[in-house]
């Protein structure tokens, strides 16, 4: 099967499902053997015209009342707690409190039981009752109170419940924010910035160069989406499939990063997979018609331009060069790498022919665009093999 596969030059995806025609067979060479095999192959790709398509750079502006906004996050990441010792609680101050629960309905449920909880009274996430009953409140001082929890609340354990707290103030803090001045400024640690001045002129230009790079992103994921509207094709439904679950454990691992377990989320999982999917066909299209374009082109990737990312990989990831290599090597990552690079270079050949004019800057992102830097690491043909179960050559 294998050799006439390869005989009749097809690009397969995945296991060949063999048949065999004549299974009532009496014995060993009656006959010769009759099969037949069903194989996934790689999609012919059209490719229509893709030098002059028409794009808009939009660049975010960058306003006075932005780089306010800027400083004030900064003053406000570095305020201080304070201790308040001659008033009770008011409105935006940090209140810690012991609380112990008691289930009123059901009565069965087991107490609540906790210490050292911070609220801040008014804030985002802190309910209503909660405020109401500690504003005024002193260190060493108790507040009971009653919450009856609505029965679509988000903790199913306090859905439709409803629970008789008594809360013991330990401490009552303020926020202080640092004012705004040049020894504030210096303390910030900012190499060659030690005045307020100077702290308004470095926002500008960290604000210029986002806006840049947004701007050029943003014209990327426009021009890649025309693309790919103007070439529409089947993606093979396992590169899909396999291009989904990438997607769906890169999401899988971010969260168990931050600290999260996905399993104790009320996530629709089966909602996010349809979202994945489609986005995964998406990717998928990008990527091939970005590879056909390579070829028609005539797109090559050097040893050195390999190199050249390895080391930027390096220097992201705190590795040394071999050890990327290394991990790449066992991995078949180069290939991965050198696909990807091919993508980069055709799609910089398509927004370098494109025909872009300025635009004024709006917040959502233009319509029918990609994401071509997930396109430009889908990759499409790598997928194939290792879906195929071929083995990964070193080097």
């Amino acid at each position: 099967v294998e050799r006439a596969i390869i005989e009749s030059g097809v690009e397969t995806i995945g296991q060949p499902d063999v048949h065999l025609d004549n299974e009532g067979l009496d014995k060993f060479g009656q006959e010769p053997i009759s099969l037949h095999a069903h194989v996934e192959v790689m999609p012919v790709v059209p490719l229509g015209e893709y030098k002059g398509i028409e794009a808009s750079r939009r660049l975010r502006p960058v306003t006075d009342e932005t780089i306010e906004r800027v400083i004030t996050d900064l003053r406000e990441a570095s305020a201080s707690l304070q201790p308040i010792e001659d008033r009770g609680a008011e409105d935006s101050d940090t209140v810690t409190i012991d609380i112990q629960g008691r289930y009123l309905d059901p009565p069965e449920d087991e107490d609540i039981n906790a210490e050292a909880i911070d609220l801040i009274l008014g804030g985002e996430g802190v309910l209503p009752v909660f405020t109401e009953n500690l504003v005024g409140a002193r260190p060493d001082e108790a507040k009971t109170f009653t919450v009856e929890y609505p029965a679509d609340f988000n903790a199913k354990g306090l859905a439709g419940k409803t629970i008789e707290y008594t809360a013991t103030v330990t401490a009552v803090r303020r926020k202080e924010v640092p004012e705004l001045d040049d020894e504030w400024v210096k303390s910030l640690g900012e190499e060659e910035v030690d005045t307020v001045e100077k702290l308004h002129e470095r926002i500008r230009e960290n604000l210029s160069k986002n806006a840049e790079n947004e701007s050029e992103h943003r014209l990327r994921d426009e021009i890649i989406g025309k693309l790919i509207g103007g070439n529409q094709f089947e993606v093979p439904e396992t590169l899909v499939e396999h291009q989904s679950n990438q997607l769906l454990q890169s999401t899988v691992n971010d969260m168990i990063r931050r600290g999260v377990d996905p399993r104790s989320q009320e996530l629709n999982w089966e909602g996010l997979r349809e979202v994945v999917r489609a986005r995964a066909e998406e990717d998928l299209r990008g990527s091939l018609l970005l590879e056909r374009i390579a070829e028609e082109e005539h797109i090559e990737v050097s040893d050195e331009e390999i190199e050249s990312e390895i080391q930027f990989i390096a220097e992201g990831s705190n590795q040394s060069p071999e050890q990327v290599r290394a991990a790449l090597t066992k991995q078949g990552g180069e290939r991965s790498i050198a696909d990807r690079l091919r993508n980069r270079k055709a799609l910089d050949l398509i927004v370098k022919n494109a025909v872009v004019r300025d635009a004024e800057w709006v917040e959502e992102g233009p319509s029918g665009g990609g994401d071509a830097a997930a396109i430009e690491g889908a990759e499409a043909g790598d997928a194939a093999t290792k879906v195929s179960g071929e083995e990964q050559h070193e080097g």
